[in-house]
């Protein structure tokens, strides 16, 4: 039940994008009208033409030539008009498939980093590249075959029933058995459909992170290991395409005995009362019309068969776009609070804090930063760190306490503004595909080229640069190409330089630095942090020593805290730390 729910639901989503292009929608059951009722006057004037023929060498040439005359040009006409029909369907369709792909990106970027941390990208980029691909194929097979189907269906019913109503009605009584048949095929596919979606967006998300994480593969000679994992869901979704296409492919052959034993019928019995006579009598040239009829008749049953398979599969896809898009985003309120310039005044107040109920992080968090304070975090690896980094910058929200900038609960604050108000340099460098003049410029696209320049002199960014082939306007992928980790780095701390933000937050920002370049880096920040907030997260202590106050934090709680020279002098957990880095 649950499946028919979600089913009908994802059918009326569709249905809401597609009425925004009403006007193609109207005007191809336009064309479809014109063109099905083309088609069902052709066979009465063949069936004219037959009769015009009464027995060998007596040909009545006067009368056919006009009759041959009107069916080419219905021929014709229905061509064009087909083509017309195509034309608005396929607008149409891909008009509605690029509104939706728009709609998920777009809700993407309002999702918790919770929802994308949970999720593998590879799956993500499954719903919205494969996904969306195999439902335009659906959609497009519906719109092309159904409306013309159903016409024709109705059609035909009338034409059959002016020519001979009791063979018209033999022929109604048979052939809903293709549609019971369709029916009970399509019901099961579903399910099938829906498994082979799921199977293959976990096929595309483990492709990705293999891509992304190939030279650890290769490190470890974890090779034989991932081929096997493939191979398994490899398995799996050649299992589920194979089942789910091999019981949908058994609706057309079944449906095409039940038209094939409809049209056999109608030629028997036509032709018995074209020999036998009665009141019911069919000339040669009817029955011949009638047979036609018989076929167009049953014809879209397979069509429309064809069609609910296709739409199975093209449904099973849109609910998984469709699953995504109903994931709550983060909220917004129109009375939250729109920080221009923060002095960057922080307080944590009794902040709890973990990613899971079962296992707690963050506890009874308490702390005050001053405007211009530089807080440095240190501690071991899972202490809370970065997760602290994350709650100040609402990725993620506490669970019990609270955060506030300049006197108001960061949750009064659009997340717009308040993340405006730092700048923040990670340990993992994040580039975009463009010139290294577009990833610089991201935060401000307004810069000017003495600022662009000025900021990559301060970051010691501006002499490799140089040394590119087009200098800034050398184009790089989102790996970097060519650039080293460091050179990639340099480029996202020069992002950070050109924006000058009241507050900054630098995670690991100097991890992938050569020890030189450190140095300048670290003059840099200098100058950079001056008269600014900022966090600073990192594992090397001999880069916090300079900071205002030191967080020393151990299973996510603050155990101690102080300057450089304050946390030594206690001898405690930071001492230990310190020197068991710079023990000879």
């Amino acid at each position: 039940m649950k499946i028919e729910h979600n089913r009908k639901q994802t059918l009326l989503k569709v249905l809401g994008y597609v009425k925004r292009y009403w006007w193609f929608l109207l005007f191809s059951l336009l064309l479809c009208v014109l063109i099905v009722a083309a088609t069902l006057y052709v066979p009465i004037l063949t069936g004219q033409v037959i009769d015009l023929l009464p027995a060998a060498f007596q040909v009545n040439f006067d009368g056919i030539l006009p009759l041959l005359l009107q069916i080419g040009v219905l021929i014709g006409f229905t061509a064009v008009a087909q083509w017309l029909m195509g034309l608005c369907n396929n607008r149409m369709t891909y008009a509605t498939v690029r509104d939706i792909r728009r709609d998920a990106f777009r809700h993407i970027q309002r999702l918790p980093l919770s929802y994308l941390d949970s999720h593998p990208t590879g799956d993500l980029v499954s719903r919205i590249i494969t996904d969306v691909d195999q439902f335009a194929d659906g959609l497009l097979m519906g719109f092309t075959q159904l409306f013309s189907g159903v016409l024709t269906i109705l059609g035909t019913l009338g034409f059959m029933y002016s020519v001979n109503w009791i063979i018209a009605t033999a022929v109604v009584v048979i052939t809903p058995l293709s549609l019971v048949v369709a029916s009970f095929i399509a019901k099961r596919t579903y399910d099938m459909f829906a498994l082979q979606s799921k199977t293959r967006g976990e096929q595309t998300a483990l492709i990705d992170e293999m891509l992304t994480g190939q030279k650890v593969v290769r490190a470890f000679g974890m090779e034989d290991t991932v081929q096997e994992r493939f191979d398994e869901i490899n398995g799996r979704l050649q299992n589920a395409s194979r089942r789910a296409i091999f019981f949908s492919s058994l609706t057309n052959p079944a449906t095409r005995f039940v038209n094939s034993l409809v049209y056999a019928c109608v030629g028997v019995a036509g032709a018995l009362v074209c020999i036998l006579g009665g009141p019911a009598v069919l000339t040669v040239g009817q029955l011949s019309a009638f047979l036609s009829y018989a076929n167009q008749y049953t014809k879209p049953f397979n069509e429309i068969s064809g069609v609910v398979t296709e739409l199975q599969a093209a449904l099973a896809c849109a609910g998984r776009v469709f699953d995504m898009m109903e994931q709550p985003a983060e909220t917004k309120s129109e009375d939250q609070i729109k920080l221009s310039q923060p002095s960057g005044a922080v307080e944590l107040s009794d902040v709890s804090f973990s990613y899971v109920p079962e296992r707690k992080l963050i506890q009874h968090l308490s702390l005050t930063v001053k405007p211009g304070q530089r807080v440095a975090i240190a501690g071991p690896t899972g202490c809370g760190k970065t997760t602290l980094i994350n709650l100040l910058m609402r990725f993620y929200d506490v669970n019990d306490g609270k955060i506030t900038l300049d006197g108001h609960c960061i949750t009064d604050i659009t997340r717009e503004s308040l993340r405006e108000g730092y700048g923040m340099v990670l340990q993992e460098t994040w580039l975009k595909s463009g010139t290294i003049r577009e990833n610089i410029t991201m935060g401000k696209p307004d810069a000017t080229d003495e600022e662009i320049i000025a900021a990559a002199k301060a970051t010691h960014a501006h002499s490799f640069i140089r040394r590119l082939p087009k200098g800034y306007d050398t184009i790089i992928t989102e790996d970097g190409g060519s650039l080293s980790q460091g050179e990639k780095q340099l480029l996202c701390i020069t992002r950070v330089m050109l924006c000058l933000p009241p507050m900054l937050i630098l995670d690991e920002a100097t991890s992938s630095i050569d020890t030189r370049t450190e140095q300048h880096i670290q003059r840099a920040f200098e100058t950079l942090m001056t008269g600014r907030t900022s966090f600073i997260v990192a594992h090397r202590l001999s880069t916090i020593q300079n900071a205002n106050t030191i967080l020393v934090m151990k299973d996510g709680n603050v155990i101690e805290q102080g300057s450089h020279d304050e946390l030594l002098a206690q001898g405690g957990f930071y001492a230990n730390l310190y020197n068991s880095q710079f023990a000879h």
